[in-house]
C-alpha cells in the first residue's frame, strides 16, 4: 500500500523553503553563505533552497550551524532531510512505479485533500484498467505518428503503476478527502467502447459511495460562473503538514506544469469552487452515473479495439482496494 507519509520530493521542497527562510532571517545573501561554509559550487545552495537536489545531511548541518537554528527546529529539519533523501525506500512501498506515474504519486503521498477537474478524461485515480489501457495506448499512437516514439515501459506495467497509485483512496484510516468534477463529455462514447465505459461508470458509482470521495458530474450545457470556461485540467493538493506547500498541477496535454505559487493556487481554488457549484450535487451525480450505465448497450464479449488483446478489460480487484495521464 502506498505510504501515508509525504514523498521525498515534497520533503525536499519543504526543506528548501525552511532553509531559505532561515537564511533570510540571518540577513545573509546566497554568496555570503557559500563563502562561509566553503562550498565550491554557487548553484549548490540554490538547488537546495528550490528542492531540486537530494540534500546531504552534513550540508544541512553546516547551514543550520551558520543560521544558528534552535534545537527543536534543527531536529525537525534533520528528520526532514533524512526523508528527503530516501527515494528508494519510499518507492519500495509501491508494487510497481514508472517514471511517468511517479510525479503524480509524489504529490499524492501525504495528502489530506485532493481536488481534480478534467474536461476530457476520467482522472487517473478513478480509472479502471480497461479505460487506462486505452488512454495509454492511444497516447502512444500520437508519439508514433509524430515520429517521436518514446522508450517506455510496456502498457501493462504503466497500467499497474496507475493501479498502485489508486489504492490511496481506500487507505485506512488516513485516506485523503478526494473531490473530482467530471465533465459529461469525458464519460461519453468517444472515450471507449461500450463495455469499457460500462465498467468505468460502474466503478465511479462504487467510488462515489466511499465516505472520503465526492464526485460531481458537470452537464455539457451548464454554465460555470459568468460563462467561464476552464482552459485546462488541473489538480489541487493539500498536505497533512500545514507547512508543506500546497501545490497545483496543470495538465496541458503533452506538457504538465506544477506550481506552489500562491496567486496561481488561489485562482485555481476559485475556479474549482465555481465548478463544484455549477455541477450536479454528489447525490444527483450518483443518480446520473447509474442512469448513464443503464443506457449503455450490453456487450456480449469484451471489446477488441485496435490495440490488440491487451486492451480488453481485466477483472476488477475492488476487494483489495486496488480501484481500478493520470
Amino acid at each position: 500500500m502506498p505510504p501515508a507519509s509525504p514523498s521525498p520530493i515534497l520533503r525536499r521542497r519543504r526543506l528548501g523553503i525552511e532553509l531559505r527562510r532561515l537564511r533570510e532571517a540571518a540577513g545573509l545573501t546566497g554568496d555570503q553563505v557559500i563563502e562561509r561554509v566553503g562550498w565550491a559550487s554557487a548553484s549548490k545552495l540554490s538547488r537546495l533552497e528550490n528542492g531540486r537536489s537530494r540534500p546531504d545531511p552534513q550540508d544541512v548541518r553546516d547551514l543550520l550551524d551558520l543560521y544558528r537554528a534552535d534545537g527543536a527546529l534543527r531536529e525537525e529539519l534533520l528528520a526532514i532531510t533524512g526523508e528527503a533523501g530516501d527515494m528508494r525506500g519510499w518507492l519500495r512501498n509501491y508494487p510497481v512505479m514508472t517514471q511517468q506515474q511517479r510525479s503524480f504519486a509524489e504529490l499524492e503521498a501525504g495528502c489530506v485533500e485532493i481536488s481534480e477537474y478534467n474536461p476530457v478524461l476520467v482522472p487517473g485515480l478513478l480509472q479502471t484498467p480497461g479505460y487506462a489501457r486505452i488512454r495509454i495506448a492511444s497516447a502512444r499512437e500520437v508519439d508514433e505518428a509524430a515520429g517521436e516514439p518514446e522508450v517506455a515501459e510496456d502498457i501493462e506495467t504503466e497500467v499497474g503503476a496507475r493501479l498502485a497509485r489508486q489504492s490511496l483512496l481506500t487507505r485506512a484510516p488516513d485516506a485523503p478527502r478526494y473531490t473530482a468534477v467530471l465533465e459529461e463529455a469525458a464519460l461519453g462514447g468517444r472515450a471507449g467502447p461500450p463495455d469499457v465505459l460500462r465498467e468505468q461508470l460502474m466503478q465511479l458509482c462504487e467510488l462515489a459511495m466511499l465516505p472520503n470521495v465526492v464526485l460531481h458530474v458537470l452537464p455539457g450545457d451548464t454554465p460555470v460562473g459568468d460563462w467561464y470556461l476552464p482552459p485546462t485540467a488541473f489538480s489541487l493538493y493539500r498536505f497533512a503538514d500545514p507547512q508543506d506547500p500546497e501545490t497545483v498541477a496543470i495538465e496541458g496535454g503533452f506538457l504538465n506544469v506544477m506550481s506552489t505559487e500562491v496567486k496561481a493556487l488561489n485562482r485555481y481554488k476559485v475556479v474549482f469552487e465555481w465548478l463544484c457549484t455549477a455541477a450536479l450535487s454528489a447525490s444527483d451525480t450518483l443518480s446520473w452515473l447509474i442512469q448513464a450505465t443503464g443506457r449503455l448497450p450490453d456487450a456480449a464479449a469484451p471489446s477488441t479495439v485496435a490495440y490488440g488483446p491487451a486492451t480488453a478489460p481485466t477483472q476488477r480487484r475492488r476487494h483489495h482496494g486496488r480501484l481500478t495521464e493520470r
